[in-house]
């Protein structure tokens, strides 16, 4: 597994800000967070969608460069740790 946060930077009100990704061996997004710039957060996993997140239908980069060379995007790899923290932050509420 591989844990990703993807920080965007944009000013679009209806599209989230930061992105936490669980990503399985292939690739492939499994459980997913987006925080949006007013509080709202979206999460998915299996096919489950709250909100308008859903997982990606194609295989996550497998290096981050490819997101990080748009300056709009930040991409870092994150513990599992930082992840469950964020996820289980938002199944709490």
């Amino acid at each position: 597994m591989k844990y990703v946060c993807v920080e965007w930077f944009h000013d679009f009100s209806d599209e989230p800000v930061k992105i936490y990704s669980e990503i399985d061996n292939e690739r492939y997004e499994i459980r997913k967070v987006e925080l949006f710039k007013d509080g709202i957060y979206g999460y998915a996993y299996e096919n489950i969608e709250i909100g308008k997140t859903g997982l990606g239908e194609i295989p996550f980069p497998e290096d981050l460069n490819e997101i990080n060379e748009n300056p709009k995007f930040k991409a870092i790899e994150i513990t599992k740790e930082d992840f469950e923290k964020v996820w289980n932050r938002i199944q709490d509420k």
